[in-house]
């Protein structure tokens, strides 16, 4: 979309409410309002009053002006990671206590967040009791013919706690991401640092395809996978470094035609590190070759700005962008409680910036922020629930998650709305002809962070952040009508109603 036609599209919004008899529709259309307040009065929370669309072209103040006519992405969804950790918790949980856990979380009726998107990790993530992959040996020890593979440990914690959500939401995207190959394939025979031994690309590839074929025995099917967390990072336990000359050579020999032999749609998404290093993926993505198997490209948010996936977006538009990590914690007693920096950054950036879903991290902790492993486990790592024994509380990423996945469904599309450093439209009244409405294009600086999606039911949903220090009147306008709301704040809303 080119900022002239923005200009072009806003303009014309903007004459429509000017201008009341150029509605272009009569039927009265109502706002639903979830509200978190940053005083943690309100913690996403239905408001009982809804707030009606009026045709008063005149109403003051800068507008959120959002024009469903131009579309951008459609959404696969919002979630967090199930790590290893996550599920072991949830397992040793009472099965009733669990079961209302995984509804508030999975379900998208009534009060409920309905998370759409889940991460698993390919063996142990440093978010496990301890490390393991699917296919450990006694050092000396190899499995070119991988005879030896087996979830069984995941069949103890992740698969039953998957099925229980996949009840839930039998439609839930799941994306699979190894932190590391077995040691024995490694060129350190450790499970931190290391590379992949060039003789067991081959063998790696296969490994891939039998843990999807693995889980979709379990009833459990992998959209997608990213070949490596964090390839440029080698401090986790477990990690390894793989650079983009590898990486691009490994998908284009090994993976991409293994997944291809063995008939497998699974979606390979490279990179899945940080904002910083565009370079990586893009130039996999310039290797026809590489490029021919791979869906499209990850990113998290620990370096760089958020516009590094638009970057990857506009070099390589025909590839799909993803966001596959970010941790979001904090101390769960203070006021304020700092939501509106995450949903801005990463609920509203992402998607901003082409991401079709959102990923955070870590759904479970303990009140010690484990389990993780040692020497490179995270210690601050907190879950977006915490789970001491059968008593959970509930923490900001969790109620950051779920202003988007309970309303963004999978299949909403992205539409157009006015965001700082957008033009906008002001309109004056000509002094001796008071019909004459005159326009002026002007800088908007003054409008509320907001992303705004059209969803598969026939709904709006506008989501709008106050990152300012006092509360904010701001305007909706749309089809030619606007609604006043107002936001406390550091408070975040999700503004929901029926595209008639």
């Amino acid at each position: 979309m080119t900022k002239q036609k923005l200009v072009m599209g806003l303009i014309i919004l903007a004459l429509l409410s000017a201008n009341p008899g150029l509605a272009q529709t009569t039927k009265p259309i109502f706002i639903e309002s979830w509200i978190t307040n940053a005083d943690r009065s309100m913690l996403f929370q239905k408001q009982k009053d809804t707030i009606r669309f009026s045709n008063n072209g005149r109403a003051r103040g800068t507008a959120i002006i959002i024009d469903e006519n131009q579309t951008m992405q459609t959404m696969d969804g919002f979630g967090f990671a199930l790590t290893g950790g996550s599920a072991e918790l949830l397992s040793k949980m009472n099965a009733g206590e669990r079961s209302k856990v995984l509804h508030q979380l999975f379900d998208k009726d009534g009060t409920n967040a309905g998370v759409s998107y889940i991460r698993l990790s390919i063996g142990s993530s440093d978010m496990n009791s301890f490390v393991f992959s699917y296919d450990d040996l006694a050092k000396g020890e190899a499995d070119f013919e991988l005879k030896k593979f087996s979830l069984a440990q995941d069949l103890k914690d992740v698969v039953p706690v998957m099925k229980e959500i996949l009840a839930i939401n039998p439609a839930i995207k799941i994306l699979g991401s190894p932190w590391s190959a077995p040691t024995w394939m490694k060129t350190n025979d450790a499970a931190k640092k290391g590379f992949l031994k060039k003789e067991c690309y081959s063998v790696y590839a296969n490994y891939f395809v039998k843990y999807i074929t693995a889980m979709k025995k379990e009833g459990i099917s992998i959209d997608a996978v990213t070949i490596q967390n964090e390839p440029l990072n080698a401090n986790n336990t477990p990690s390894m470094p793989w650079y983009a000359p590898d990486a691009s050579e490994f998908i284009k020999t090994n993976l991409g035609p293994a997944f291809k032999m063995a008939g497998i749609t699974t979606k390979i998404i490279l990179f899945d590190h940080n904002c910083d290093r565009p370079d990586y993926p893009l130039s996999i993505l310039n290797d026809p070759e590489a490029a021919q198997y791979v869906d499209g490209s990850g990113f998290h948010h620990y370096g760089g700005d958020m516009t590094a996936l638009s970057t990857v977006h506009m070099a390589r538009p025909d590839k799909n962008l993803y966001f596959t990590e970010q941790m979001v914690v904090e101390d769960a007693t203070a006021i304020p409680m700092k939501i509106a920096s995450p949903v801005k950054d990463l609920i509203i950036g992402a998607p901003r910036n082409w991401s079709k879903n959102v990923i955070l991290w870590n759904l479970a902790a303990d009140p010690s922020n484990g389990p993780h492993t040692n020497d490179g486990g995270c210690p601050s790592c907190q879950g977006a629930i915490t789970i001491d024994g059968n008593n959970v509380s509930w923490n900001i990423a969790y109620y950051a998650v779920a202003h988007a996945s309970k309303f963004v469904r999978p299949g909403s599309v992205r539409i157009a709305s006015t965001y700082p450093g957008d033009a906008s439209v002001s309109f004056t009244n000509d002094e001796e002809q008071p019909s004459v409405i005159r326009p002026t294009i002007i800088e908007n600086s003054d409008v509320l962070p907001n992303v705004a999606y059209k969803t598969p039911d026939g709904k709006i949903v506008l989501i709008v952040v106050n990152d300012k220090n006092l509360p904010r009147n701001f305007r909706i306008q749309f089809k030619g009508m606007s609604a006043t709301l107002k936001l406390a704040a550091g408070s975040v809303g999700t503004y929901v109603w029926q595209n008639l």
